[in-house]
């Protein structure tokens, strides 16, 4: 079969499958009885979509960038105001892309493929890295009775996130083990990784660096067991995406936030005053690649959620919904990434900075590198005397460069990975202006709290002063599972891991 041909019934397969959303949202459901294909490389690509389209889709890639303080709603539209003002969202069409639809796909892919060959190791691995952006982005999700319609069981138990972590990290360790010396995969059908063997292990070895660090702040975190299993190497030296270059210039065949933008979302967003305050006073190259300029040549941003006011805040006579601010485009040859050798390589600085091993700094160094490098800048941002410079401070300094590196990486790539991320080291921290009176607003814009976080004007009184934490369950999760629990209150619950004090 022909690559574009490939990618013609891939995005029929998809279009179709967001047809009738609620019957999708049901977990133990599998829409297209899958497991009787007898050749799984046909519904690889589509499982891998799956998970790049809920990565960067409309909950994922707006809140996200919302919820990160990249992006904020606009000051003469409404479409992202709930997001803005921390309302209950559910991130329903996420859930669909990864739950019933992707993680039927590659459960369907490991029952019609050989333990140890190459499909299972693809369909495997991504199969841990769905339930871990999961658990990571509601908690507590139905997991070890989950996909078992066709054994009769339509309401699975909910488990606690510390379960199935548990259980994740057993899994991958079990797919570490197998031998994949003589696997092949079908490179035509894989959009990640051409038929990579290598890079499919590594991508395995990663994801469990990733799943061993983010329980860094619970009680049975032990870092001399993740700087053992750092030191053993093996870890990805290509980021895993896929590659822009699938995309067409037609509706239906373009990367998803360039569809949006055509349909008029990117209307209704604006760059937010903490990510530009932040590029803007550091100089930080690579502003020029997350947002457009203004017909003056300059970076501007707008206050978090502050959408409502209709005055002057600068002062210089234009209203603020008529200024002029940076906006945000996508081009049809952006990536949908799932794991990034920046992504590793910070994580790899933070367990040798809690180690309070020299090495930290290279792979700090090698980490922002890999951003630059991405976005095709030249120049360098870590050197000595500038802005972000290994601090060779405390633990807890060393955590926060990190951290704050690790936050401007993520713009516009790894939206929902830098929410989560930032739920766990809690930087950037939380300033705690408020925004009342005009007299707040003018203080605040002309002593911007730079590197911190402001909690959104719109959501003050939503979450006492906290940021979102996790979103509440879809409805489909609730009405129709028996054994459900309550439904989450606000956006403010926070998943098992989330033990880090701070807001």
């Amino acid at each position: 079969m022909k690559f574009k041909k490939i990618i013609y019934m891939l995005f029929i397969a998809i279009s179709t499958s967001l047809v009738g959303c609620d019957e999708w949202l049901d977990v133990n459901k599998d829409p297209n009885n899958l497991s009787e294909l007898t050749s799984p490389e046909a519904v690889m690509p589509v499982a891998q979509l799956a998970i790049g389209n809920a990565l960067m889709g409309w909950d994922m890639g707006f809140a996200g960038a919302l919820w990160s303080q990249y992006w904020t709603q606009d000051h003469t539209s409404s479409q992202f105001k709930f997001l803005d003002e921390y309302d209950e969202t559910s991130f329903s069409t996420a859930y669909t892309n990864l739950v019933p639809f992707a993680l039927n796909d590659l459960k369907a892919i490991k029952a019609n493929s050989e333990v140890g060959s190459g499909h299972y190791l693809v369909a495997e691995a991504l199969s841990i890295y769905t339930w871990q952006v999961i658990t990571d982005t509601w908690g507590d999700i139905p997991y070890f009775e989950a996909l078992k319609g066709d054994e009769g069981l339509f309401s699975p138990k909910f488990d606690s996130q510390e379960q199935i972590y548990a259980d994740l990290l057993a899994r991958v360790d079990a797919l570490l083990e197998m031998n994949f010396s003589s696997a092949d995969i079908s490179d035509d059908y894989d959009f990640i990784y051409n038929g990579n063997v290598s890079a499919w292990v590594a991508f395995a070895k990663s994801l469990k660096l990733k799943l061993m660090l983010r329980l860094s702040e619970t009680s049975g975190y032990n870092n001399a067991e993740v700087l053992a299993f750092a030191k053993e190497g093996g870890f990805i030296t290509e980021t895993a995406k896929i590659s822009g270059e699938i995309w067409e210039p037609k509706d239906g065949k373009r990367h998803p936030m360039v569809e949006f933008d055509d349909a008029g979302y990117f209307d209704n967003v604006i760059a937010s005053k903490t990510i530009i305050e932040f590029l803007n006073t550091n100089s930080d190259p690579r502003i020029g690649s997350l947002f457009t300029a203004t017909s003056a040549g300059t970076y501007v941003g707008s206050i978090q959620g502050d959408f409502a006011y209709d005055g002057d805040t600068d002062g210089n006579g234009t209203a603020d919904q008529d200024e002029e601010y940076s906006l945000v485009e996508f081009d049809n040859k952006s990536d949908l990434i799932l794991m990034s050798t920046w992504e590793v390589n910070f994580y790899l600085a933070e367990v040798y900075a809690r180690a309070g091993d020299s090495a930290a700094k290279s792979y700090y160094d090698a980490a922002v590198q890999a951003s630059l490098d991405y976005w095709g800048v030249s120049g360098s941002v870590t050197g000595a005397g500038e802005y972000a410079e290994w601090p060779a401070g405390t633990v807890e300094e060393n955590i926060k460069a990190i951290a704050m590196q690790k936050w401007v990486a993520y713009c516009k790539v790894q939206h929902i990975e830098s929410f989560i991320e930032r739920n766990r080291t809690k930087y950037p921290s939380v300033n705690a202006v408020e925004i009342k009176t005009p007299a707040d607003r003018t203080d605040v814009y002309l002593n911007f709290p730079v590197g911190d976080f402001t909690i959104s004007v719109a959501g003050l009184g939503k979450l006492s002063g906290n940021l979102p934490s996790s979103p509440i369950y879809p409805n489909a999760v609730i009405t129709r599972n028996t054994n459900k629990p309550q439904q989450k209150t606000s956006l403010g619950q926070k998943v098992w891991w989330d033990q880090k004090s701070g807001k």
